[in-house]
C-alpha cells in the first residue's frame, strides 16, 4: 500500500474530474429538454464534445510536451471549467455546442494527462491494483455525482456553479499532492490498418460499441425525461445501467477468457440487442420496469467494448497490446461521433422508445458481422488468448497504464 500512497492525489483528482464529466453530460440534457432543445439538437451536441474529445486525444501529447504535465492540466481545467459556468450564462443550443465541443477537447487531455502520470508513478507489481482502484473511482465517481442534479436541481444556477467548483478543485491534489516531473510520453502510435488487420471483428465491435454506448450516454436522460420520470428517476435510470455494466463486465470477461472470445461477444450482444428492444416495447413508462431492464442493458451493453478488445489482443503480437488498444480506442471515437446524432434524429422522429430500436439496429448488425467473422477465419486456442482487462475508453494512454506483464512496451 505504501507504493500506492504517492498516488492518492492523482486518484482523487481523477475522482473530481470523472464525477464532474458524468455529471455535465446528463445535465446538459436534462437542461437541454427544460429549455426547449430538441433530441436532434441535444444529439448534437453529444457529437461536438465526441468531436472534441477525439481531437484532445490526438493534440495532447504534443502540448504536454511543450509545456509540461501541471501547467497542460491547469490550462485545461481552467477552460473547462469557465466553459461550465458559460453554459448558464449564455443558453444557446450553437453556444452550447462550441462548449461541448471544447469541454470534450479539455477532458480528453486532462484524463490523458492523469492517466499518464499514474502510468509514470506506478510500478509493474503494483498496476493491477492501481487499475481496480481506478475503475472503483470511475464507477464510483460517475454514479454518485449524477445525484447531485436532484439535490441542487437542473433549472438553476447552482448545479453549474458546482461541476466548475469540481473542475477546478481537481487542480489542488495536482499541483500539490505530487512534486513529480515525469517526462511526457511518447507519441502513441496510431496505426489503424494494422489493428483493422489484426482484427476487423474488434474494430467494428468498438465501432458499433462507440454509436450505442454514446448514444445511450447522450440521449438516455432525454429518453427518461420524455416518457414523465422525475429528475430522481431519470438520473437513478442513467446511473444503474453504468452500474450494471460494471459488476458484469468481470463475470463475462472471466467467461471469455475460457471460452471462444467470439461466442461470449456474440451472446452478450445477442442479450444487449434482446433488453433494447424490452426498454422499447415493454418498459413503458414504469419507472421499476425501466430500472430493472436498463440494469440489464448496461450489463451487457457496456461490456463490449473490452469483450472487443479482448479479441484483438488475442490475435496480436507480442508487444501490440498499447498501439491495438489506442487505435480501438480511435474506433471507439469515430462510432461514438455519429452515434448521438444518428440516434437523435431517429427519436425526434419516431419517438422516445427509438432511441433503443436504434441501438437494437446496431446489435443485429454486428450479431451478422461476427457470424460472419466464426465462419471465415478459426477462433484463437485458449492457450494462446490473452487476459481479460477491462478498459475505460478516457484517453488513448489508458492501454499503457493497463499493459500486462511482459508486454515488451516501453515505460515512460
Amino acid at each position: 500500500m505504501s507504493s500506492i500512497r504517492p498516488l492518492i492525489p492523482l486518484l482523487v483528482a481523477a475522482g473530481i474530474l470523472l464525477g464532474g464529466n458524468g455529471l455535465q453530460g446528463t445535465l446538459i440534457a436534462l437542461r437541454g429538454a427544460q429549455e426547449g432543445f430538441s433530441p436532434a439538437v441535444i444529439g448534437f451536441m453529444g457529437t461536438a464534445y465526441f468531436g472534441g474529445f477525439l481531437l484532445g486525444c490526438l493534440a495532447i501529447t504534443a502540448i504536454m510536451k511543450s509545456v509540461g504535465h501541471v501547467r497542460s492540466f491547469s490550462a485545461l481545467a481552467a477552460i473547462a471549467s469557465a466553459g461550465t459556468l458559460m453554459l448558464i450564462l449564455v443558453i444557446d443550443p450553437v453556444m452550447w455546442s462550441a462548449i461541448r465541443f471544447a469541454t470534450g477537447f479539455c477532458f480528453a487531455g486532462l484524463f490523458t494527462i492523469m492517466e499518464s502520470w499514474l502510468n509514470s508513478g506506478v510500478r509493474n507489481e503494483d498496476r493491477a491494483r492501481v487499475l481496480a482502484i481506478y475503475r472503483m473511482v470511475d464507477i464510483g465517481a460517475v454514479t454518485g455525482s449524477q445525484f447531485l442534479i436532484p439535490i441542487f436541481g437542473a433549472d438553476g444556477f447552482t448545479i453549474f456553479a458546482i461541476m466548475s467548483i469540481m473542475i477546478t478543485v481537481s487542480l489542488v491534489p495536482v499541483s500539490l499532492g505530487d512534486r513529480s516531473n515525469p517526462a511526457p510520453p511518447e507519441n502513441v502510435k496510431l496505426d489503424l490498418g494494422r489493428a483493422w488487420r489484426i482484427s476487423p471483428l474488434a474494430a467494428i465491435g468498438c465501432i458499433a460499441v462507440g454509436v450505442t454506448n454514446s448514444a445511450f450516454r447522450t440521449l438516455s436522460p432525454v429518453y427518461a425525461e420524455q416518457i414523465g420520470m422525475s429528475v430522481t428517476d431519470v438520473v437513478t435510470f442513467v446511473s444503474v445501467g453504468i452500474i450494471g455494466g460494471a459488476m458484469i463486465q468481470y463475470p463475462l470477461g472471466y467467461l471469455s477468457d475460457r471460452r471462444d472470445r467470439r461466442m461470449v461477444l456474440l451472446a452478450t450482444t445477442g442479450c444487449a440487442m434482446v433488453a433494447a428492444l424490452a426498454l422499447a416495447f415493454l418498459a413503458g413508462s414504469n419507472p421499476l420496469a425501466n430500472f430493472i431492464i436498463v440494469f440489464v442493458f448496461g450489463s451487457f451493453a457496456m461490456p463490449l467494448y473490452s469483450l472487443s478488445a479482448a479479441h484483438a489482443n488475442d490475435r496480436a503480437d507480442k508487444g501490440e497490446f498499447v498501439l491495438v488498444n489506442a487505435a480501438l480506442m480511435l474506433f471507439y471515437s469515430f462510432g461514438a461521433i455519429g452515434g448521438p446524432l444518428i440516434a437523435s434524429t431517429v427519436m425526434q422522429r419516431l419517438g422516445p422508445s427509438w432511441l433503443f430500436v436504434f441501438s437494437a439496429v446496431v446489435y443485429a448488425v454486428f450479431i451478422l458481422i461476427i457470424v460472419y467473422r466464426m465462419g471465415a477465419r478459426p477462433g484463437v486456442p485458449a492457450r494462446s488468448r490473452s487476459r481479460f482487462i477491462a478498459l475505460l475508453r478516457t484517453s488513448t494512454v489508458f492501454a499503457r497504464l493497463a499493459r500486462r506483464n511482459g508486454d515488451g512496451d516501453k515505460v515512460e
